[in-house]
């Protein structure tokens, strides 16, 4: 990824911004000045409410600001003005936080002295020598409590962070423990940062999160680490913002604080157990009420299973209760031997007491919950692990919530209630499930609750993407609580993965194939997800293969084949269609041939390859014709368009896109119908560009026009769907119209674009739109700028493996710099460029990029 660019708040002498080794110098008091002025024009703007390609046109088109554009680029403009990135949408601040446990006792010492560390920090004071970021740890064994009193005090003093507030369970105990990649891949999207593309890896998604957090106060809460790199990846570099950490064991952290939480004193024991038991029953037998906390070692979590035992059995008395206890630790523990140092003695002590006071049904069912190897499960799938109705389920779910065997966790995006295990009641719960369930009751639990989540995955993917699922979608079959497909996904992502890679551990290979298959389809129509997709479609395949059926094979390559293109594998991408292909072909099933021969196609066509991949790309049209199929046969000639305009043969790519619009127009599909419509505008501009070159002004005014006008509809249509990287496609190619008359305006429509790609973290659309920021500083007669631009995102290209954008951006360069009457500069990269077409065998650009380097010999050797 790109080094961020400067942002404000520099003061001092004049302000330098590097970039690809060139320093810019500004005066403070240009800055200063035009900072001023568009401040108030902005206001102003925001009150009329004008779309972003209004806003821009008068922004850089007004005769004021025109002289002050020629002192400061528009970029020291932008990094003066804007201090962070916005949401899509105006997302609001999200709010993570678990609910307070209702019963939370004790511990005003801790909290008093968490108080006094934020307090501090919030005045600026030097806390231990560290006055960045605050960090706080609370560490303790399992069941002290940790969990509850980060949770009390984030509630406490979420007020003071506006931005949000951030919360993930690490399951640092858990059999799948949770990535930090995926720790902020979950936290940016719920900032409202839109991951279209393959951020990258670790490091990358790290500078993504730095970018998002600048200037902002979040408060973090990251719950049960159990590895200090899961925390130190995840720290912002941001003082306003406060991080919470719960885990067994210290992590030796750069902490502002760390707190050991202890068991419970006697007397904070004894109020939870009223709290829970109610304070006259303790009253009554203070005594059995100090024998109870005893036995279980004052350790809150088993304090209040015995409470929530006790409220649940009215007529038992406390002596009753310290009677069994004290029974069933001697009686009782030698038989649990598994696991049995994990688990304090007194957990399992009252673990083992309410255990048994519970129903048959409620034991089954905190049995099965524990054999899963998700980290929460939504409220619905109680029904699933009984074999029963919804409604049963949630009923037996809550007596173990009430009985204090299950946490509620909250609310997800869906509205939808969550639900948890402690780690060691689970741990205790398997120790059972062990016990009492044959191998085959087991497996027959995992099964029917991965059932469920395949059906609702199924089910979200059609609703999201039907033209995925045309032989198996039916349109309005929905679940009675079924919810939109975004977020839900956006809350079973993690589950879903476990359940995925549950079931090939198990060799449930029919589920693993159909739940991969529903997640890849809902990460490719949402283009999120990027490395769970590439895993699960790994999974995918592998699950295909062992059910030894041919076309769930040709299916899993497809989705291999869909992943790798977005992440820039082009030929394990084109490889994996091929195999799809012939499989298809072979089993005679013509909409999955076309589908793979349209995506060899695109392959062909996005690797220079334009003559192969127009002979797919017409076999695919004729396929899907041959089936009736008419989204796909009009997303085909859309791609077969920008073929055509690749090779210069505009009227045919405008043919193709007006009969595909006609389609998608008539089927109501909105984001489609944007896509053609940026293709309809790339053709436009590459008209006028011709009819400028041939002379005919008035008609390429009008060309120019029309572009523009297109493109604007487009990227108006994506901003109200919240697209982000959809609208600086339409951006970046607003700035690609080429229309001498609007030179600064198309300009700033290319960095807009830069901008929004590298607040997604795509490298890739970065690199591509600096060779247009290239082209639009050449126009403006700014060549030095432009050959330094096109210099460099050559070099990224190279580096990402594109070799056909790596020679677009050489031609460019070699153009330029015959054009700045240097033709000797411009020989090496129009070879280059050359022998890049040549090893392509893509003959159009071979032939361009001939064509200019003749012109970089001199007369005589012509």
């Amino acid at each position: 990824m790109r080094e961020p660019r400067r942002r404000s708040g520099a003061t001092g002498p004049p302000s330098r911004v590097r970039r690809n080794g060139t320093i810019r110098l500004a005066t403070p008091l240009a800055v200063a000045a035009l900072t001023v002025l568009v401040t108030a024009l902005t206001t102003a703007l925001d009150a009329f409410k004008l779309p972003p390609f209004a806003r821009l046109a008068i922004v850089t088109g007004g005769s004021v600001l025109a002289g002050l554009i020629a002192l400061v680029s528009q970029r020291e403009v932008r990094d003066s003005v804007r201090e962070r990135p916005v949401p899509i949408g105006g997302a609001v601040a999200p709010a993570q936080l678990p609910p307070v446990v209702a019963h939370f006792t004790g511990r005003a010492d801790h909290l008093a002295r968490l108080h006094q560390v934020f307090t501090e920090q919030a005045a600026g004071k030097k806390v231990r020598e560290w006055s960045g970021c605050v960090v706080v740890s609370v560490h303790g064994p399992g069941g002290v409590g940790k969990s509850a009193l980060a949770t009390r005090f984030a509630h406490e003093v979420a007020g003071r962070y506006p931005d949000g507030q951030l919360y993930c369970d690490l399951r640092g105990t858990g059999d799948v423990r949770v990535r930090a990649e995926d720790v902020l891949t979950g936290f940016l999207l719920a900032l409202g940062v839109r991951l279209t593309t393959d951020p990258g890896g670790l490091a990358d998604l790290q500078k993504l999160w730095w970018t998002w957090v600048k200037g902002r106060r979040i408060l973090i809460f990251l719950d049960n680490a159990q590895f200090a790199d899961q925390v130190q990846a995840i720290v912002p570099p941001e003082t306003g913002c406060a991080v919470l950490v719960t885990s067994r064991q210290p992590l030796y952290l750069r902490n502002t604080l760390d707190v050991r939480l202890q068991e419970f004193t006697e007397p904070q024991a004894v109020e939870l157990l009223a709290r829970l038991a109610g304070d006259d029953r303790v009253a009554a037998d203070a005594e059995a009420a100090v024998r109870v906390a005893a036995l279980c070692d004052h350790l809150p979590l088993a304090v209040s299973i015995c409470g929530g035992r006790l409220a649940a059995r009215r007529t038992w008395s406390l002596a009753e209760m310290a009677d069994r206890l004290s029974d069933e630790r001697r009686r009782r523990l030698d038989e649990l031997e598994i696991d049995g140092d994990q688990i304090d003695k007194s957990v399992r002590a009252t673990l083992w007491l309410s255990y048994e006071d519970c129903t048959d049904l409620q034991r089954r069912l905190l049995r099965s919950f524990a054999l899963l190897s998700a980290p929460d499960l939504p409220s619905w799938a109680a029904g699933s692990l009984l074999g029963t109705s919804k409604l049963d389920g949630v009923d037996q779910l809550e007596a173990l919530v009430d009985a204090q065997l299950v946490e509620y966790s909250g609310k997800d995006a869906t509205g939808t209630g969550r639900y948890r295990l402690h780690d060691l009641v689970r741990l205790y719960a398997r120790e059972r499930a062990e016990h009492e369930d044959t191998g085959e009751q087991r497996r027959a639990v995992v099964d029917r609750t991965l059932a469920g989540y395949r059906r609702r995955a199924e089910l979200a993917a059609a609703a999201r993407w039907p033209q995925d699922w045309r032989r198996h979608a039916r349109r309005g079959e929905q679940d009675s609580g079924e919810i939109a497909p975004e977020p839900w996904f956006y809350a079973e992502r993690l589950t879903l993965v476990a359940g995925v890679n549950q079931a090939a551990s198990l060799e449930m290979w029919e589920e693993a194939w159909r739940l991969g298959r529903a997640f890849c389809s809902l990460c490719h129509s949402m283009r999120l997800f990027w490395q769970e997709w590439r895993a699960v479609a790994e999974t995918t395949l592998l699950a295909a293969g062992r059910l030894g059926d041919r076309r769930s094979v040709g299916i899993a390559l497809m989705e291999r084949a869909a992943v790798s293109g977005g992440l820039g594998r082009g030929d394990l991408a084109r490889t994996s269609a091929g195999e799809a292909l012939a499989i298809f072909e072979e089993l005679r099933e013509p909409w999955w041939a076309a589908r793979a021969m349209r995506t060899v196609g695109v392959c062909l066509r996005d690797a220079g390859n334009l003559d192969e991949g127009q002979r797919h790309l017409l076999a695919a049209i004729a396929g899907f014709a041959s089936v009736g199929d008419r989204w796909w046969h009009a997303r085909t000639q859309r791609n077969l368009a920008e073929l055509r305009l690749a090779q210069g043969r505009h009227q045919e790519a405008r043919a193709l896109l007006d009969e595909a619009l006609g389609v998608f127009e008539s089927d109501g599909n909105r984001y489609s119908e944007a896509q053609t419509l940026r293709a309809m505008g790339d053709v436009s501009a590459a008209e006028a560009a011709d009819l400028r070159a041939r002379g005919d002004g008035l008609a390429a005014d009008a060309a120019f026009n029309r572009a523009a006008q297109v493109l604007e509809r487009a990227a108006e249509m994506f901003r109200l769907r919240h697209e982000q990287w959809e609208e600086a496609r339409c951006l970046r190619a607003a700035g690609e119209v080429g229309d001498p008359k609007n030179g600064l305006r198309e300009l700033a429509f290319v960095r807009r674009a830069m901008d929004t790609l590298e607040g997604l973290g795509d490298t890739w659309g970065v690199a591509r739109t600096e060779l247009s920021e290239g082209r639009a500083l050449s126009r403006l007669g700014r060549t030095e700028e432009a050959v330094i631009a096109l210099r460099h995102t050559a070099g990224t290209f190279r580096e990402l493996g594109d070799r056909w954008f790596q020679a677009r951006c050489l031609r460019t360069l070699a153009e330029i710099l015959i054009d700045a009457g240097r033709p000797a500069e411009a020989r090496e990269p129009a070879e280059e460029a050359v022998r890049i077409y040549q090893s392509l065998g893509n003959e159009v650009g071979e032939a361009r990029a001939e064509h200019i380097l003749a012109r970089t010999r001199p007369p005589e050797e012509h």
